[in-house]
């Protein structure tokens, strides 16, 4: 199995950006499917992105499109997101998360439920 690792949170001004590590060990990253979630104080975790595994194409939630990219580095065994023009509502805590096979379906690749593995996550704070 891979353990997941997340790295790169902080204390952040809206407006600000920030690029979050997702270090994989264990196994190789380039066997999964990567998922970003996120979850606010009070909320339900929500899907935030997914890549594939070749990276060749990836998803992002409708709210974070257009600020967030996705990416993954196989050689280094390592996926990031990188989260530019933050806002205040961005803030919870971030999760990664890994699938042993791709999909491209929004009914699956935005489940969590759909993902294997998990990492403890990392907080993002953005003060307004």
């Amino acid at each position: 199995q891979v353990q997941l690792v997340e790295s790169g949170g902080g204390l952040v001004q809206a407006g600000g950006s920030l690029r979050l590590s997702c270090a994989a060990s264990g196994r190789t990253l380039k066997n999964y499917q990567m998922g970003w979630f996120r979850q606010a104080p009070g909320k339900d975790r929500e899907f935030v992105g997914s890549i594939i595994r070749s990276g060749g194409l990836a998803y992002l939630a409708a709210s974070v499109k257009g600020r967030f990219t996705i990416s993954r580095d196989n050689a280094e065994n390592t996926a990031y997101l990188q989260m530019n023009s933050l806002k205040s509502d961005d803030t919870g805590v971030y999760f990664c998360a890994a699938r042993g096979t791709d999909c491209a379906n929004y009914g699956c690749y935005s489940m969590i439920n759909e993902y294997e593995y998990w990492g403890q996550g990392t907080q993002v704070t953005v003060s307004s």
